[in-house]
């Protein structure tokens, strides 16, 4: 259930700084795009919520998981830093996000050179 709603985005986990970041991104570009992107992070949200309910509350119908039993210590030992980081992402992103920043501001750097060239090209070519 935790990486569920770790998915659909829950405060204070790390899906939620990735949706958020993502969504404020878009609508500060285009608000009508940020609005289809908000519907679709709802609708998967309730698939989400949907499809665990039915996995682990719906009906069984082989009878051969029934002999399946709850984790054992070493899954939990396996398990711990994953939910872990997680929390840890969720709560202070910016372990990752200063880490990757630079890299994503030479990125757009490159981008906005690329356009800007590509638009004096264009009204060069217009001009003549």
């Amino acid at each position: 259930m935790f990486f569920t709603m770790a998915n659909v985005g829950l405060p204070g986990t790390s899906g939620f700084v990735g949706e958020f970041l993502t969504l404020i991104s878009v609508f500060q570009v285009n608000t009508w795009v940020a609005a289809v992107a908000t519907a679709g992070v709802i609708l998967s949200a309730a698939y989400a919520l949907w499809l665990y309910r039915r996995v682990v509350m719906g009906d069984l119908i082989k009878e051969s998981l029934r002999t399946i039993t709850d984790m054992t210590t070493r899954e939990r030992v396996i398990f711990a830093p994953l939910v872990v980081m997680t929390l840890l992402l969720g709560v202070y992103p910016a372990l990752v996000l200063d880490i990757i920043g630079p890299s994503v501001e030479a990125l757009v750097s490159n981008y906005e050179t690329a356009l800007a060239s590509a638009e004096s090209a264009l009204q060069t070519a217009a001009s003549n």
